[in-house]
């Protein structure tokens, strides 16, 4: 555990905000590429064959040069001021696994490439790096795409050298990938609570996020008649208060709906607010739910409007569709845990993760590890060494499994 925790430390090293003791990796920021080059030196080092793709996703061969791979890895960016683990936990899992099977003289049959995955979080709405592997960006979603502050794709990657249209081009050769696997923290309560360290996600949850604007009219606060307002901000409020309603109408289980968001203007203690923009983060493991819920929140957003005399506009900012992963790799993966005597749970992810894009190319698995108070994308995200070692080791003879050796 202590090379892999130093592997770790090595790459949160960049990015790291000693005021508040997060982490800023944003995708395509000089620290998210540096950490990259610092990663690919560290694969060198270990014999492995290292090359970075048009995304500038990183990929580490351990094994034979041609034919068939095992795909075990991560992401590297983070939110902003995120966490020591998101991501990077299952990069350098990969990682010390395959210095694992080098330091046991272990050839596997198949190659085992280890990957960092390229802007996972989201920036600009989607996963592209794992998105470009698996064959599914679009020209027309590269066009679009851009990040909260109007950052396109396109710009922040020609700021970095790189060619955003090259993501067409990365896709990996279909039945070259036979597996992929991603170990990762849970950054949710559930396995904490329950007291097992062990989680292997049968579903990833899908996500829709609407991009709202209100419009009204900025006015003086105590000139304004209460009834006489029309208030972007109050509309805001309304919308966020049909939430609850929308769940027990439309909703199951699995349902999250947040406002995690947002904007008014001119947001001056004097003046009430002329506009507001939100946005509706919507999440659900069953895709007919997510679209009943999305159709009911556009209604609160009308309604809302109508309500606080205000305009308004819904646009559909970004959506990915729920997952369920491969029920193979599922309960080889809950056998081997079992074998090891790890306690350890089936359970769907709500959060989203490169292995939901993956399974458009090939089987993907999908393993997590307790996240203490269920705490991530903040800098006081914490999962213990142990139950990174366990996960580890689990990873470890998964890949081992799969891809034999001797």
């Amino acid at each position: 555990m202590r090379r892999l925790r130093a592997l770790i430390d090595g790459v949160n090293a960049f990015g790291f905000n000693p005021a508040t003791g997060g982490h800023n990796r944003i995708g395509y920021s000089d620290a998210d590429m540096a950490a990259r080059e610092w990663l690919a030196d560290q694969m060198r080092a270990d014999g492995l064959s290292v090359r970075r793709d048009g995304v500038a996703n990183l990929f580490g061969r351990y094994g034979r040069a041609d034919g068939r791979c095992i795909m075990a890895g991560s992401h590297l960016d983070t939110v902003p001021d995120g966490g020591a683990f998101d991501g990077v936990v299952g990069v350098c899992a990969a990682l010390e696994c395959v210095r694992a099977m080098r330091d046991a003289g272990v050839q596997p049959r198949y190659a085992i490439e280890v990957v960092a995955t390229a802007e996972e979080e989201g920036r600009f709405g989607g996963m592209l790096g794992s998105q470009a592997i698996s064959g599914t960006v679009t020209r027309e979603w590269i066009d679009r795409a851009r990040d909260a502050d109007g950052v396109s794709l396109v710009e922040a990657m020609r700021s970095m050298g790189l060619n955003a249209y090259d993501a067409l081009d990365c896709a990996a050769r279909r039945g070259s990938v036979t597996a992929f696997l991603e170990l990762h923290v849970e950054q949710g309560p559930v396995l904490e609570a329950s007291g097992t360290s062990i989680g292997i996600a049968h579903s990833v949850a899908g996500v829709c996020n609407l991009l709202v604007r209100l419009r009204g009219t900025a006015n003086h606060s105590g000139t304004t008649p209460m009834h006489l307002r029309a208030d972007a901000f109050a509309g805001m409020t309304t919308v966020a208060h049909a939430i609850p309603e929308t769940i027990k109408s439309c909703g199951g289980p699995q349902t999250r709906i947040t406002i995690g968001k947002a904007e008014i203007k001119p947001n001056f203690i004097h003046t009430v607010p002329g506009e507001a923009e939100f946005v509706i983060n919507i999440r659900d493991t069953d895709e007919a739910i997510i679209e009943a819920v999305s159709g009911e929140m556009i209604r609160a957003v009308e309604r809302a409007a109508a309500e606080h005399r205000l305009g308004h506009a819904v646009e559909m900012q970004s959506r990915l569709a729920p997952v369920w992963l491969d029920s193979g790799l599922h309960a080889m993966l809950l056998e081997e845990a079992d074998r090891m005597g790890l306690a350890a749970i089936a359970m769907p992810s709500g959060a989203g993760h490169d292995a939901q894009t993956m399974q458009a190319l090939c089987p993907a698995g999908l393993i997590f590890v307790p996240s203490i108070g269920g705490i991530s994308h903040a800098p006081n995200e914490w999962t213990e060494w142990d139950d990174i070692e366990h996960g580890v080791n689990l990873l470890l003879a998964a890949l081992m499994r799969l891809a034999g050796g001797a």
